[in-house]
């Protein structure tokens, strides 16, 4: 199921005009090869030479400053980009989802995500953004660009090489072939095939679906720049990005900081789930929003096929505010998924949106949290659990759980019996009621872990682990959560799960909230 009602028509171009015709491969020509029909820019600079187009300034003609020549023939939204490239002297770049930027009495003039090239050894192949927030990947890096309190941050997460290495791949004054690939917001540029740079845009004040594709002319010395073989295929070809590709879009919101290093660890806990489940699922389109509810509210969730919440939850619950508008997402099949706290909520409006979305919560005075070792040795024969084997481990593992009546198109995942020590708090909100300490006294087997369906088709899932955030190298504990994910964006769960690689130690340590304490092993 998709969220229609909200999508921009304009995001997602059909064929654009001027495409001369498509390959066995699924590419298109942006360039005949002989004219520049659907290209716009200052013929002071550029034409067509010896089947390239070529932009060229010398010290008599120079051009005072960057000038473009765009291509006319439509906007592009997700596609990989290919073209070959020769330079010499300056710097050059393709941009891509950009726009023209109001200047008075100036033509050729552009904006927006660029794949940037030169004559030097040093920027070829990172992702600078003209006239838009600068770079935004050096070449080797993996960044994310986020928005906190307004302020535009580039974070680097990751390599894709060294600069050097990458560099000494590159042909200098000679032909080189390169790759740009813009899926969703993620961005990554190749060239002769060596990966450069990538980068995830979660900027959501900024950011850009789609735009113009442009060549540029740096101003400065005399230089020389050509292009051949400009190709491109659309990823998306309607409104509808599954029904067009088969890919699913996911997007997970991360809360803000809570409980310190290595507990509650929202956003990097979103991070190394999004980054397992691009790796092992490809066809996936990934997505994470830091700091809480998206900047552009329910505009975030355009086009998704499920949505992750990990936060802070009772009175704090990032969704609480937004529950009206939240659930016209819901009402479009999108799935659901909630990471520990963020299976708790008030009870009320919120609880009762709940139990509709995921169909269950932790409901104070009545749900308990208390950290103990459970131990699952068996499973439903449900998506979710495949490739799951048994596994115990300890967590802040809620239970007592407040769930539809007669547990109507509920499925419990994950289910073991808490021990008795559990039970050792005083009677509190969060800790004990009599109802919850008889349960425990009688034996009564609690759910962890559900799964439950919606009226209308869409899917909702509830897990409770999560507190630790090594625990996510447990592969059984993160794959439960994977499957469940794939599942409720109806995807079909491979046979023996969505399986990973567990991550390192040195993986787990990345974008945690809070640097690393020296007591900390």
């Amino acid at each position: 199921m998709r969220l229609r009602p909200f999508v921009c028509l304009i995001t997602l171009l059909l064929i654009p005009l001027g495409i001369t015709r498509a390959d066995d491969d699924g590419f298109v020509s942006l360039f005949d090869g002989k004219t520049l029909e659907n290209w716009d820019g200052n013929p002071k600079f550029w034409k067509v030479e010896e089947g390239t187009i070529t932009g060229q300034t010398t010290s008599d003609n120079p051009t005072k400053g960057n000038t473009f020549l765009v291509y006319r023939g439509g906007e592009f939204a997700d596609f990989e980009l290919q073209f070959e490239y020769k330079i010499i002297g300056g710097n050059s770049g393709v941009q891509y989802r950009s726009f023209e930027p109001d200047q008075d009495n100036q033509k050729w003039v552009v904006g927006g995500y660029q794949g940037d090239f030169e004559a030097g050894d040093t920027y070829s192949g990172i992702l600078y953004g003209e006239r838009f927030r600068g770079i935004l990947a050096n070449r080797g890096q993996k960044t994310e660009l986020n928005r906190i309190d307004g302020e535009f941050k580039v974070k680097v997460v990751g390599s894709v090489g060294k600069s050097a290495e990458i560099q000494s791949k590159i042909n200098n004054e000679d032909w080189n072939h390169y790759s740009i690939t813009a899926d969703g917001f993620h961005f990554v540029h190749k060239i002769n095939g060596i990966v450069t740079a990538e980068c995830i845009d979660n900027d959501t004040a900024e950011r850009r679906e789609s735009g113009i594709i442009a060549l540029q002319l740096h101003a400065g010395p005399p230089m020389k720049v050509q292009f051949r073989n400009i190709r491109i295929k659309n990823l998306g070809e309607s409104s509808d990005h599954t029904e067009a590709t088969g890919k699913k879009r996911v997007v997970f919101v991360a809360g803000k900081p809570s409980h310190g290093y290595g507990s509650h660890e929202h956003y990097a806990g979103c991070r190394l789930l999004a980054n397992a489940l691009r790796e092992s699922m490809p066809d996936y389109q990934v997505e994470v929003i830091q700091n809480g509810w998206p900047e552009n509210g329910i505009k975030a969730f355009e086009g998704a096929d499920s949505v992750v919440v990990y936060c802070d939850g009772g009175g704090r619950h990032l969704l609480n505010p937004h529950v009206d508008e939240f659930n016209e997402v819901m009402n479009q099949g999108v799935g659901l998924v909630c990471i520990h706290y963020a299976v708790e909520t008030p009870e009320g409006k919120t609880g009762n949106a709940f139990l509709d979305w995921i169909g269950g919560y932790f409901e104070a005075n009545w749900s308990v949290n208390p950290h103990w070792v459970a131990e699952f040795n068996a499973f439903p024969d449900h998506p979710t659990t495949k490739g799951v084997k048994p596994f115990k481990i300890n967590d802040e593992w809620y239970f007592h759980m407040r769930f539809r009546d007669q547990m109507k198109d509920v499925t419990p995942i994950l289910s073991a019996h808490p021990p008795e020590e559990t039970m050792r708090r005083e009677d509190g909100p969060h800790s004990g009621n009599p109802t919850v300490r008889k349960a425990v006294a009688n034996g009564e087997i609690q759910h962890v872990a559900w799964a439950a369906e919606r009226d209308g088709g869409g899917r909702g899932f509830g897990f409770t682990g999560g507190h630790f955030h090594w625990n996510w190298a447990d592969e059984n504990f993160r794959k439960v959560v994977l499957n469940a994910i794939v599942w409720a964006s109806h995807g079909d769960v491979p046979e023996n799960g969505v399986t990973t690689e567990n991550p390192t130690q040195e993986q787990l340590e990345e974008n945690q909230d809070e640097p690393k304490p020296a007591t900390a092993k």
